[in-house]
């Protein structure tokens, strides 16, 4: 099981952004120097508390400040940009990186980044088929390229000058294009398969319950089906939440208390998934009632926190629940005490991991 890193960082509403930005930063640059494979950031362009708007410019300052770890955008909501735009950009970053990115798509989550680019009543899950197929077309093709959908129509036929290179849009230093990855949300999601079907891998996400989680890779499995290739577990990442510390009431203070980064970040997302309908998320059955789904559980049945044995442990029973994955990705939360999180990452990697994958070696 490989280490990964991911972050749609939720800070407290007062504290200051350059500070918040430079820890999201540190974060990064720890995980990169402890081994970790890959590291991804989402982006929001309407929340004072998920406050990175552009994960394209943020991978971008971490460019010469990491070495080996692979940098993904966690996601380019595609919905929210030009499709010319995300390509010409994406491109740049892909040869800034030299080829150490992978590109994280979707449709975009949070309602009011919609609302703000006048896509709230729209099918943004069409929008985002229509956009990621010119995104690729353009890869593909040269000007003057006459691509006409139902949102863009993107050309270069009066202002075409090849002799001087006017009218081209970037490709990507990895042809045809970067790998890419799409975040699972919805319980048995078709999203996942249609992905598969394309070639793309899945991410199933930090704050869905293990039933929901296990339910994407079956999906996964139809959509490799249907492509004609091997559905491969190393292929599927699977985020969640983690805390650990040299003792175990260390751990859970920092975890659960009343002011644990770790409660806060579930605290804004039970909020903002129940005011838009989508509070199945963190029911442990779909026909649990409504009223039964509290904060408290919601941290009780996605924290994984305590000394690095116990976490070891609860890793690999929660590998037990969902099936084998391949990478584990560690989600990022505010750095409340810098310290504390800071050892947390690097007990995981150093203390944590080589217990889980020598498990995983004997079962084997």
């Amino acid at each position: 099981m490989n280490l990964a890193f991911f972050t749609m960082p939720i800070h407290p509403l007062t504290k200051d952004w350059r500070q918040s930005l430079r820890e999201d930063r540190e974060a990064f640059i720890l995980a990169d120097e402890l081994g970790f494979t890959e590291g991804y950031v989402g982006e929001h362009i309407t929340d004072r508390a998920e406050n990175i708007t552009s994960c394209a410019m943020f991978i971008a300052t971490l460019i010469n400040a990491t070495k080996s770890m692979k940098l993904g955008t966690g996601t380019v909501n595609m919905t929210n940009g030009h499709p010319a735009a995300i390509a010409s950009q994406i491109a740049m970053l892909d040869h800034l990186l030299d080829g150490r990115f992978i590109f994280g798509i979707s449709p975009g989550g949070l309602a009011s980044d919609a609302e703000v680019f006048g896509n709230l009543d729209a099918d943004r899950n069409a929008m985002f088929v229509e956009a990621i197929d010119q995104v690729l077309a353009i890869w593909k093709s040269d000007p003057p390229y006459n691509l006409k959908g139902k949102y863009w129509t993107i050309n270069v036929e009066k202002a075409f000058i090849p002799e001087i290179g006017q009218g081209y849009i970037a490709k990507p230093l990895q042809l045809p294009h970067p790998p890419i990855v799409v975040t699972v949300v919805a319980p048995f999601s078709k999203g996942v398969t249609e992905a598969a079907a394309r070639g793309w891998e899945p991410i199933s996400a930090n704050f869905l319950m293990p039933p929901w989680v296990k339910s994407h890779w079956p999906k996964y499995v139809e959509g490799c089906e249907r492509a004609g290739r091997p559905a491969d577990p190393a292929n599927w990442r699977v985020a969640k939440s983690i805390f650990v510390a040299d003792d175990a009431a260390t751990a859970r203070d920092y975890a659960t208390a009343p002011d644990s980064p770790y409660r806060y970040y579930y605290s804004q997302l039970f909020i903002k998934l129940t005011r838009h309908g989508r509070v199945e998320l963190f029911k442990t059955h779909r026909d649990q009632p409504d009223h039964e789904v509290t904060l408290d559980n919601i941290c009780k049945e996605l924290i994984i926190h305590g000394t690095p044995d116990k976490v070891a442990e609860e890793i690999l029973a929660f590998r037990d629940k969902v099936g084998d994955f391949g990478t584990l990705l560690y989600a990022g939360k505010d750095w409340r005490d810098r310290d504390l999180a800071r050892r947390s990452m690097i007990l995981l990697a150093e203390k944590v991991m080589p217990k889980v994958n020598a498990a995983i070696s004997k079962e084997k």
